[in-house]
């Protein structure tokens, strides 16, 4: 019995290191900067200064809530932006988005 704790603890951490490897992202380039400010992944940031974040809240669709999160980033003189989330709320239609600004 003392033994099998022991070979399940051992795989459970074994398991447990594998998947912090998954957890890490490569750094990667961002895109050449545009007029408009440009969607990346937390994975392009890495280079980049943070400069604020925004949220926004749009009844439509997540495109639209999307759209909205650009349009701000645009106001706000960001080059990139990384969206942290977009969730319907509890009213049908009605979405919030969050999003990381950077230049």
């Amino acid at each position: 019995m003392k033994s099998f704790r022991i070979s399940a603890a051992l795989l459970l951490l074994v398991a447990l290191s594998g998947c912090s490897n998954l957890m890490q992202t490569t750094p990667v380039p961002p895109p050449a900067v545009t007029a408009k400010a440009q969607e990346i992944t937390r994975s392009q940031t890495s280079t980049l200064t943070k400069i604020g974040s925004i949220t926004a809240d749009v009844m439509g669709s997540p495109m639209d809530v999307e759209a909205e999160i650009q349009r701000k980033a645009d106001a706000a003189g960001a080059h990139y932006y990384v969206i942290m989330f977009n969730s319907e709320t509890i009213i049908p239609g009605r979405w919030y988005s969050q999003a990381t600004l950077y230049r």
